[in-house]
């Protein structure tokens, strides 16, 4: 998990250093860090469909659902995640289409705590929460809640956040693909974010998961 941002910090003779990247319980008033992260190919497309699923890398995004507090993302990303990882309460019986090793990701997706950010929808309930209103003030508050670290995905929302400079890292699972085509990766950003690397761990497929954080 991303370390927390530290507005104040209390005495604690057994604190754990922030490179641990662990939340310190002898903190006070602790800003939640919102980590970004994204599948994207080599050529920077970030259309879902450009990149063929595989276990390891379901394996490493239900681990990141899991590590994280809440998920924030935009209607359209709610909308498709929920359509298609929603556990079907009513049958029991998953999609055809669901082989057994992408169960564990839709476990997990399913019972997060989701925030969804729109002015369209008029309820969620897929253990979400509406966010509305001004992004910048709405994401402040929920990353001065208590809790663990905030995951966001999708593609249209990120770039409203990154403008807001409100990510604290981000992490792209670079694929070893040209698509040819996009939607690109925060195309349309206003100005440069200067980042610096944190990690960088190679999946089994080529995939090289790198995470980054703003340069401050």
């Amino acid at each position: 998990m991303l370390a927390a941002t530290k507005r104040r910090s209390g005495v604690c003779a057994n604190a754990i250093p922030a490179a641990r990247a662990i939340v310190n319980p002898c903190q006070e008033d602790v800003m939640r860090p919102l980590r970004y992260s994204i599948n994207v190919t080599l050529d920077g497309c970030c259309d879902h469909l450009a990149i063929t699923p595989y276990e390891e890398m379901h394996r490493h995004h239900a681990d990141n659902i899991a590590e994280a507090g809440a998920l924030l993302l935009g209607r359209v990303t709610y909308e498709m995640m929920e359509a298609a990882w929603r556990e079907p309460a009513r049958t029991g019986v998953w999609p055809d289409w669901m082989v057994d090793w992408m169960r564990p990701f839709a476990h997990t997706i399913d019972a997060a705590k989701k925030y969804v950010v729109s002015s369209t929808l008029e309820r969620v309930d897929w253990n979400a929460e509406l966010v509305r209103g001004d992004l910048g003030k709405a994401i402040q508050r929920i990353k001065e809640a208590p809790g663990k670290g905030l995951l966001l995905g999708g593609v249209t929302l990120p770039l409203a956040v990154a403008e807001l400079g409100l990510i604290d890292e981000y992490e792209f699972v670079v694929h070893p693909r040209l698509a040819g085509h996009g939607p690109t990766l925060l195309a349309g950003l206003s100005k440069h974010v200067d980042l610096e690397l944190v990690s960088r761990r190679e999946l089994g497929s080529g995939a090289e998961v790198m995470r980054y954080a703003p340069k401050r």
